[in-house]
């Protein structure tokens, strides 16, 4: 996966301020995968995200339901936490094509587990932990 920007996330403000100008960016279909170490900030990013886009719901990790789904904002969002996935075939029976090629935005913690299926466009964010305590680095294919 190349790489086209890096970027140093040294608080939760500047993690807030990224997901809501991703939020903007945003449409119908994009599936987004967030790949990093536990505690790194996928489901922190995954609120600022769904602030973004208008949901009031607070985000929460879907660790035992494989996805949540929020519906009151500008899109739906579908949160995925495949962790626990086994077998892609678990998301194929919960009918995961019809998410990442519907009407709303997919994002995906731990993407990097089901690489296989995701669409041929979804973009990437590799989350690691910065040098400082608190920093975050987001590397994004987009």
């Amino acid at each position: 996966m190349e790489i086209k920007r890096t970027i140093t996330i040294g608080s939760e403000e500047e993690t807030r301020n990224f997901g809501l100008a991703l939020a903007d960016e945003l449409a119908a279909g994009d599936v987004l995968a967030l790949i990093g170490d536990l505690g790194t900030g996928k489901t922190a990013l995954t609120r600022y995200i769904a602030e973004g886009l208008g949901i009031k719901t607070r985000v929460n990790s879907p660790t035992f339901t494989i996805v949540k789904e929020y519906r009151e904002g500008r899109l739906p969002l579908f949160h995925f936490d495949v962790y626990r996935v086994s077998d892609t075939e678990e998301l194929f029976n919960i009918g995961c094509d019809e998410y990442f090629y519907g009407d709303g935005v997919c994002v995906v913690e731990w993407a990097d587990l089901i690489e296989e299926i995701l669409p041929e466009n979804t973009r990437h964010i590799y989350i690691e932990y910065g040098e400082k305590e608190g920093e975050r680095i987001y590397k994004c294919s987009f």
